[in-house]
């Protein structure tokens, strides 16, 4: 499957101001970068970083009055669809150094007050069969509302709450899966079938010694979503990060099939 990515941002800001990127496409083994090109108008400084888990990269840029960027890509997926109920999850002594931080607590997934609903909700069930239990849970159970959240909701505002957008569908599946013993850990995507477009938000899942794409509004498959990055939640993930003041002009997202 061929994905063509589009992109554009524009901010003002009313000085000369730092901003962290992270909107490109990343370089993987299930995704080849077949064409990209960012472009950001007249930058004081720009440079490129590694983001988590060798994930992606970020950039760094400083810009001064506006910030002007566009990104295009086309990506090809090559990412076979696997029955998560077939996957093992990992003994938790098993598990390597790298692993750990996608178990514990983060700053908008408490996921160990989930542990009792988990537990008491679905037993008997382990590895991708639960977690393909709690991916439904999500979906039935969460009403998607645009603008019922905000950038300080956590999974369990979400839960108690009962409604979000994708960033907290991801918060609340992350969290439960942590709580059922499985590293989970959340991922910054481009979908062509996510609607509104935007930036999309879904969940990774470590099962039979890989990590799994799994979105809990039910609006991308595994198949056509194109991951930017990976962290413990939307703290490490978020498409740009403004250290000082700015204000949007205009802000766009087109994800289509090639």
């Amino acid at each position: 499957m061929i994905v063509d990515i589009s992109v554009r941002l524009d901010y003002a800001v009313p000085e000369a101001t730092t901003i962290l990127l992270q909107i490109e496409a990343a370089p993987l083994l299930d995704q080849r970068i077949l064409d990209a090109k960012i472009l950001v108008r007249d930058p004081i400084y720009f440079a490129r970083v590694p983001a988590e888990d060798g994930v992606g990269e970020r950039s760094w840029v400083q810009s001064h009055e506006r910030f002007e960027c566009t990104y295009q890509a086309r990506v090809e997926i090559d990412r076979p669809a696997l029955d998560l109920a077939t996957l093992p999850q990992a003994p938790l002594h098993e598990l390597t150094g790298d692993m750990v931080k996608y178990l514990m607590d983060s700053r908008f997934v408490p996921a160990e007050k989930f542990h009792h609903f988990v537990e008491a909700e679905f037993p008997g069930l382990t590895g991708g069969t639960r977690i393909l239990a709690l991916r439904d849970w999500v979906e039935a159970h969460l009403d998607y509302v645009p603008g019922t959240s905000n950038a300080e909701t956590t999974a369990v505002d979400t839960f108690v709450g009962r409604q979000g957008v994708c960033r907290d569908y991801a918060h609340v599946m992350v969290g439960l899966a942590r709580a059922a013993g499985v590293p989970a850990r959340m991922v910054s995507v481009y979908a062509p079938s996510v609607d509104p477009q935007d930036f999309h938000a879904v969940t990774e899942v470590y099962l039979g010694g890989a990590w799994h794409l799994v979105d809990a509004t039910g609006m991308a498959g595994p198949d056509e979503i194109v991951r930017i990055g990976v962290g413990r939640d939307a703290a490490d993930i978020p498409f740009m990060m403004v250290f000082g003041k700015s204000q949007l002009t205009e802000q766009s997202v087109e994800v289509k099939l090639a």
